[in-house]
């Protein structure tokens, strides 16, 4: 009776299991920048990173394209710069197999103003807590692209759609923060920490007041001796202040995804054969 049992539970699990689930990881996704996925030798650069990096194979991996118009269609409200189809260098990739926490791997060969930690700080601006991503690029590059493929990783992975209001608030902080790095000359992984313990704080007391916020940073670069010029202050509350506006949509997005990647056929087929052999 048992062993007619484990054959029953192991046909299940094939016709659960879809076709080509085997040679594809659907954990994994790929966002090129369209300038890199156009050129050949750009595109051998990052893949080589990806390869020795995240130790991927590229043939089971899902890739998809990121376009100037959709860098634009966030970038533009944020900076006012517009970018063109031969400028979309960086790239990434989201693994969702290492999903206990967030990590972030960045090129520092290419990558030269946006960190880890302030992808990272980004990210979960954005509701993303899991997850390890890989950014790089073929050229030089300041990283701050990068974040719209980032996020775009993350929809495809888990199919569900970020809110257009946490994609312009959460990048608005990695802009804000790359020009802070390139006006006052701070560290950059410094100020990660500073925008960090800001957001906390303002986030557990609930504070949505302009004038409070920019109150509290400025305690935060005196316990930190971080100097940091009063328009700056002025764009990273505004900043912080945006997160806290949308809250509602990260709390949706955040409990969307948190339905899907809680409720797979895999999930439902292990409960079930459990259920067989109790």
């Amino acid at each position: 009776m048992r062993k007619t049992i484990i054959i029953l539970a192991m046909v299940i699990i094939g016709m659960l299991i879809p076709i080509g689930f085997a040679t594809s990881d659907t954990q994994v996704v790929i966002t090129y920048g369209e300038t890199t996925h156009h050129n050949a030798n750009y595109k051998n650069i990052v893949d080589d990173f990806f390869i020795k990096q995240a130790g991927v194979d590229l043939n089971t991996v899902e890739s998809k394209i990121i376009t100037a118009d959709e860098v634009n269609k966030i970038a533009s409200t944020i900076t006012g710069k517009t970018y063109s189809s031969n400028q979309i260098y960086s790239s990434a990739l989201v693994d969702l197999n290492d999903n206990d926490n967030l990590e972030v791997s960045v090129d520092k060969s290419k990558i030269t103003t946006i960190t880890g930690d302030m992808y990272i700080s980004a990210l979960k601006s954005a509701g993303i807590t899991a997850g390890h991503v890989y950014v790089t690029s073929p050229v030089t590059a300041t990283g701050e692209s990068a974040l719209t493929g980032i996020m775009n990783s993350y929809e495809v992975v888990t199919d569900v759609e970020i809110p257009d209001t946490v994609k312009e608030a959460a990048n608005n902080e990695i802009y804000t923060q790359a020009e802070i790095v390139k006006n006052s000359d701070v560290d950059a992984d410094e100020l990660s920490k500073l925008v960090d313990d800001v957001k906390e704080e303002v986030e557990t007391n609930n504070v949505t007041d302009h004038q409070t916020i920019v109150n509290i940073i400025n305690n935060y670069t005196i316990n930190y001796n971080i100097n940091i010029t009063n328009s700056d202050i002025e764009n990273l509350a505004d900043s912080i202040e945006q997160i806290q506006n949308v809250q509602g949509d990260i709390n949706n997005y955040q409990t969307e995804v948190s339905d899907v990647l809680n409720s797979t056929d895999a999930n439902g087929a292990t409960d079930f054969i459990s259920g067989l052999f109790n």
